[in-house]
């Protein structure tokens, strides 16, 4: 998770929501990524999205099986679904989302649905730096637009 919080730094300091996200294979990062979609002017340039991206450009192939993702922030429906599809194999959350998160805040797609792959899912992950960053930011954000 501090992989995943050092990506989240990266977007806070281009003024991204700081979202951080990290795939491992066989105790290896693979893939790390931060929240881009400011910068893209692209709503799916998420960090869940983007390190989905590289992991399976590095290993050739679209199904994730045996691969973790450690993310700062509980995943949106959109990312939810990647990762389901993905067939990624655990997911390490930070800190819950309580106005878009779909792990178990808003709702839980990874256990309310009969999917074809089930994703192991646990929480809480370094919860008080992952919340902090993020209340940070939208601080910081709100004195700027002032």
């Amino acid at each position: 998770m501090q992989e995943a919080i050092k990506e989240a730094k990266k977007a806070y300091n281009k003024l991204e929501v700081p979202v951080g996200a990290v795939i491992v294979k066989d105790g290896e990062i693979i893939a790390k990524a931060h929240n881009l979609k400011e910068t893209k002017n692209d709503t799916t340039k998420h960090a869940e999205i983007l390190a989905i991206q590289k992991a399976s450009k590095k290993l050739n192939a679209w199904r994730l099986e045996e691969c973790e993702m450690y993310v700062t922030l509980e995943p949106c429906t959109m990312c939810a679904g990647a990762i389901i599809n993905a067939r990624i194999k655990k997911l390490y959350i930070g800190t819950p989302d309580p106005k878009t998160g779909a792990c178990g805040s808003v709702l839980n797609i990874l256990d309310d649905y009969k999917f074809n792959h089930k994703v192991e899912c646990e929480k809480y992950i370094m919860q008080e730096q992952c919340e902090k960053i993020l209340k940070d930011f939208f601080k910081n954000l709100r004195k700027i637009k002032k």
